[in-house]
């Protein structure tokens, strides 16, 4: 029989929030120089008018993450999009899914699927 790890929804959770900090970097996070005055740049500062980056993960993206921790990553063309519903309804409660990665994880796999 085989034996398969179980891993904590915490762990998982930081693991996501994890990738997540480290993709978003200091996005959003405004520090000051601290030899520039009110009002001034330092030279090392980008302008104000930059805009900010910030990247929202893709279906792909999502899947790659929360499917790999604890199985190997499946090829959506393996299964139709009514079986690739059916897997994600269940394995959502397993990995402990927000709806909306769910959404898009399925939105991926049911574009991608074998039918």
């Amino acid at each position: 029989m085989e034996q398969r790890k179980r891993y904590s929804s915490r762990g998982a959770v930081a693991g996501t929030m994890l990738i997540l900090f480290s993709i978003c970097g200091a996005a959003g996070s405004d520090t000051g120089s601290a030899g520039a005055k009110p009002g001034q740049q330092d030279a090392a500062s980008p302008p104000a008018t930059a805009p900010k980056i910030s990247k929202q993960l893709t279906g792909a993206e999502l899947y790659a993450i929360n499917c790999n921790r604890c199985h190997a990553e499946r090829s959506p063309t393996e299964r139709t999009a009514a079986e690739w519903q059916t897997i994600l309804m269940h394995m959502r409660v397993r990995a402990n899914l927000p709806a909306a990665q769910a959404r898009m994880i399925l939105k991926y796999l049911q574009e991608n699927s074998g039918s």
